[in-house]
């Protein structure tokens, strides 16, 4: 830890990440098990035995004040995220041993031996974007400039910047990347398509008989073995590279700025706790889904003016068996400035969430500054009541976690539209929809039970994103019961629409809420859907 000293953006990186598995063993470690408490200006966490303080605000987005501090007999002394990590696996270690409190039991009981190495990994990730980011030159796009914002990544994940691969800072938002895509073309009788992908043809000129095809550079420099046989018997041709594209805030979803589309091509690199690639199911779901959404944002936007998403209309790829299909699959999905209104500005609500982000637009921090509450009432207007219309009324379970959401806002940085996207994240609520005549894999995919979407929805709308920025706008001087009284109140109005059912209901109430267990998933080494939930304080209170 010594190279922290001489290092600035190491030293930055060291805090990040180590506010961010603080942060996970309180929710997922201590708060569950009694051993999180407060003492004067502390709260205190005990963790594998050992007691540790931190000055914390911010509600449930925990945001830290100071530096942790852990306590070595009676003096307390500066806590490091290696330290933080070995307590945190002993705990966990501990908690595998009874398989009724462990997230994910699972047989032999040995631990992870990757762990400390993937958060060290993102620890030194998150500095090399830093140092990267500030050679770089930011995008004049305020949008795109959102989408970059997000430098230190998760903030409940133990490893938010973990991936494989060595080639993150060339591509990566954070480092305010642009690059060309590698450019393909694929012999007519082996291309793959669902729905309207021929905005891809305006990436280039394809040779008679071959139709376009791009792919990731990092992709493409991954596959270079693979595609050797394809490329040398003519079903694959190498077109070279296009002009450059942007990446937004997902690393392998790029803003395409001819047709003004945004391309999510497949990456078999492992980010967070997922391989970024599109599976088969998923090239044909996306394409199904835009068409069984269109009549239902078609009535939301009528219901709620301002309410919008951006449709995925084609996906494109080759019939070159399914590792290929995968690896090479593109899902076209139409940019957020081809869908917000004249004068409005779209920002990646993420963006938003982050303190002192210098992706937010100088007159959303004023507007927020002068008026927090009156920002925020917009703001909760916007995004939430369309979320829950969505659920209740017409069975489709948003995925509104503030990488998923663009928020609209005019030329007073006022928030007056919202604007879903990511497909794969959408979900149909099981029996309100008929899958008939779909392939078992893709209706599968599509689909959720009605209690696993509504956690889905509360996790990502209360949790991941109203939490977020809520206590971000408190750094501005709104006091955070004032925000959250403001926010019940809204969605009081709208529940009575739905007749208050039962969820919505003890959710307004002030039932405790799912949080997304992140630290667990990854311990358990398991796949991203397996992650499961544990319960957190309501920030609403009966009036």
């Amino acid at each position: 830890m010594d190279g922290l000293l001489l290092d600035p953006h190491l030293a930055m990186a060291e805090e990040a990440t180590l506010g961010a598995l603080l942060r996970c063993c309180a929710r997922e470690l201590c708060g569950p098990r009694g051993r999180l408490t407060t003492a004067g200006p502390y709260t205190l966490l005990r963790v594998a035995g050992t007691t540790i303080r931190v000055r914390a605000a911010g509600g449930i987005a925990l945001r830290f004040e100071g530096p942790a501090e852990w306590l070595d007999d009676d003096t307390w002394r500066p806590l490091t995220s290696e330290l933080l990590v070995e307590l945190a696996a002993a705990e966990l270690k501990d908690v595998e041993q009874d398989e009724d409190t462990a997230p994910h039991p699972r047989e032999p009981y040995d631990g992870n031996d990757e762990f400390a190495a993937q958060v060290a990994a993102s620890r030194d990730a998150v500095a090399a974007l830093l140092t990267a980011r500030a050679r770089a030159t930011p995008p004049r796009d305020p949008w795109l400039a959102s989408e970059h914002a997000l430098v230190s990544g998760h903030p409940f994940h133990p490893s938010p910047k973990a991936h494989t691969g060595p080639a993150l800072t060339l591509h990566a938002p954070e480092a305010h990347a642009r690059f060309p895509l590698r450019l393909l073309a694929v012999r007519a009788d082996l291309v793959s398509t669902h729905g309207d992908a021929t905005a891809l043809d305006a990436l280039g000129a394809a040779p008679p008989g071959y139709t376009l095809l791009p792919a990731h550079p990092w992709q493409a420099d991954l596959l270079a073995a693979e595609l050797r046989e394809p490329l040398a018997d003519g079903r694959l041709i190498d077109l070279g590279y296009t002009h450059p594209v942007t990446p937004t805030s997902s690393v392998r979803t790029v803003y395409e700025p001819v047709t003004g589309n945004c391309l999510k091509l497949s990456l078999d690199v492992r980010i967070t706790n997922c391989v970024r690639k599109n599976a088969w199911y998923e090239l044909a779901g996306a394409v199904e889904l835009t068409r069984r959404l269109r009549p239902v944002f078609d009535r939301l936007a009528m219901r709620f003016p301002g309410t919008g998403w951006l449709p995925e209309p084609g996906s494109r790829s080759a019939a070159l068996g399914t590792r290929l299909l995968e690896a090479l699959g593109v899902i076209v999905r139409e940019g957020p400035w081809q869908v917000c209104g004249p004068g409005v500005t779209p920002l990646l609500a993420g963006a938003l969430a982050v303190p002192g982000s210098d992706g937010v637009p100088q007159a959303v921090r004023t507007h927020r500054q002068e008026d927090p509450l009156g920002w925020w009432k917009a703001y909760v207007e916007r995004v939430a009541p369309p979320v829950l219309e969505a659920y209740f009324a017409h069975g489709v379970v948003l995925e509104p976690h503030v990488q998923n959401v663009l928020v609209g806002v005019d030329s007073t940085g006022l928030p007056v539209e919202v604007m879903f996207r990511d497909l794969e994240g959408t979900k149909l609520v099981a029996g309100r929809h008929d899958l008939s005549g779909l392939p078992a894999r893709v209706g599968e995919a599509m689909t959720y039970e009605a209690g696993r979407g509504w956690n889905r929805v509360v996790y990502c709308l209360m949790v991941n994103h109203l939490a977020e920025v809520a206590a971000t706008l408190a750094e501005t001087g709104a006091p955070l019961p004032d925000l959250w009284a403001a926010a019940r109140k809204a969605l009081e109005e709208h529940a009575e629409r739905y007749g208050r059912p039962e969820p919505l209901g003890r959710l307004l109430d002030g039932a405790p809420l799912p949080a997304k267990a992140n630290l667990a998933v990854r311990w358990a080494r398991a796949a991203d859907r397996a992650a499961g939930y544990v319960s957190v304080a309501s920030p609403f209170t009966r009036p």
